[in-house]
């Protein structure tokens, strides 16, 4: 199930009832607890945080001249998906991550190598979340990108 939305809040008033009151949470918390510097918008059919081009022109090696994305959020088929670009271009953080996960939630963690799935709107760990997202500023993640991904 694809939201098909022209602003964020089309996107938040779109997600399927049973899920909404956790993904407007889930989606405060990523608005209230990112440093400032990342830009919220819709990309790639999702909510999406990233490093605005006036920040750091360069933006995305993969679409030039699209800002540097970040985070995204999204309500998929069967699960809430926060996509989280640390995650993926930092090991320590992964780690981190992972041992922590436990002690907010009782289920398994489901993850692949940026997005965390959330089939259950009760075991969101929202603490650990809003922990996550003050981990890493815009200048923090343009020099992971630029250490990891970018072309050279």
């Amino acid at each position: 199930m694809k939201i098909e939305a022209n602003s964020v809040e089309e996107y938040l008033n779109q997600v399927p009832e049973e899920r909404k009151a956790s993904f407007r949470k889930l989606y405060e918390t990523v608005s209230q607890k990112l440093p400032p510097g990342f830009q919220e918008q819709l990309s790639y059919g999702m909510i999406g945080w990233s490093v605005p081009l006036e920040t750091y022109p360069p933006g995305y090696h993969c679409t030039p001249n699209t800002p540097l994305p970040f985070l995204n959020l999204a309500s998929q088929k069967n699960f809430i998906a926060l996509y989280h670009m640390g995650i993926y271009a930092n090991p320590e953080l992964l780690n981190w991550f992972v041992a922590e996960y436990p002690k907010y939630s009782p289920r398994k963690l489901d993850i692949g190598k940026s997005c965390m799935r959330f089939k259950k709107v009760e075991d969101i760990p929202f603490d650990l979340i809003a922990e996550l997202c003050q981990k890493i500023t815009p200048e923090d993640w343009i020099t992971l990108y630029e250490r990891e991904f970018k072309k050279k």
